[in-house]
């Protein structure tokens, strides 16, 4: 068996369901000119974050300075419908531990297996906050392609993804890049968005539902509340709609420590929260991070909404 395969292998006993490697050279000029494009139509909204460092986003070297190779792995967090239609929806990755640290510590695993290969290999680990274009690479390492609801979509697994990378000075031989699978003629995740965030040549952010009720710090316009609905965290309408989600395997991971928690919660609930009972919910999750304040703005647009007739 090859490094590359050993390794593979390796993260797949781990937990991850998708692993690729790929080189760690700069990634097509396309991408980052369109990416450009993007930000100087303000389609990230507040997120100002995504204008920094937009250089080193497109060029893995400068996250690590020997780096040869990028092992890209992803993880399934597709869960069980739900049924129950009285709650409010959090979307289904915030439901498992915080996959920032889930991924990195998964991550740290391989990469002291690549350690066990060679004392002396560099390495850099990166999950979603660190500056590099992860969907991108995963395209390039073989993982999916960009779906037109701009997400990772695997044959397989479907669009249910995380994602995270090591950025290494090992040298390995890469994968085929995905080039040819794409969406097609259809269009669901589009006619399914609530908010018309996404068309056929792009994603306009401030008008997502997901970054209005996690990003967004400000008050939410109007118009844009009035599609909400029972949405307090999140929104995947376009996943839920995409055939490849349709077919997707179920997570089932519960003996690693991913499971996704039950959650049954109103707005009333919510609204009452103090920030000692925000924290002990939101602990080890991601939607700590977003705040009692913007969870409660959110929380009070869905009680506002909860008459079936203005629901989407």
């Amino acid at each position: 068996m090859s490094v590359e395969e050993n390794i593979k292998q390796k993260a797949l006993s781990l937990g991850f369901d998708l692993v690729g490697i790929t080189s760690a050279q700069d990634i097509d000029s396309t991408q980052k000119d369109q990416f450009n494009n993007w930000l100087q139509n303000g389609c990230n909204g507040q997120m100002e974050f995504l204008a920094r460092n937009i250089d080193n986003r497109f060029k893995p070297s400068t996250v690590l300075p020997d780096a040869k190779s990028v092992i890209c792995a992803a993880i399934n967090y597709k869960i069980k419908p739900i049924t129950e239609k009285n709650y409010l929806q959090i979307a289904s990755y915030a439901l498992y531990p915080d996959y920032h640290t889930f991924i990195k510590d998964k991550l740290s695993a391989l990469a002291d297996f690549l350690k066990s290969i060679d004392k002396d290999v560099k390495y850099k680990i990166c999950v979603d906050s660190s500056a590099i274009a992860e969907k991108a690479i995963a395209m390039r390492a073989g993982i999916g392609f960009i779906g037109k609801n701009r997400l990772i979509t695997n044959q397989k697994f479907g669009s249910f993804l995380l994602l995270g990378e090591i950025v290494t000075s090992f040298k390995l031989e890469p994968d085929a890049p995905i080039e040819k699978q794409d969406c097609g003629k259809c269009k669901k995740c589009i006619e399914a968005c609530p908010t018309g965030a996404l068309c056929e040549n792009g994603f306009d952010a401030r008008k997502c539902i997901s970054y209005l009720t996690i990003e967004h710090k400000s008050e939410i316009a109007k118009e844009l509340q009035s599609k909400i609905g029972k949405r307090l965290f999140g929104c995947e309408e376009c996943l839920k709609a995409c055939p490849y989600n349709e077919k997707s395997p179920i997570c089932e991971k519960k003996q690693i420590g991913f499971e996704a928690k039950n959650v049954k919660l109103t707005a009333e609930e919510v609204l009452g929260w103090t920030e000692k009972e925000f924290n002990a919910f939101a602990q080890n999750s991601v939607i700590h991070r977003t705040g009692l304040e913007r969870i409660k703005r959110n929380a009070l647009i869905c009680r506002e909404l909860r008459e079936p007739q203005q629901l989407p």
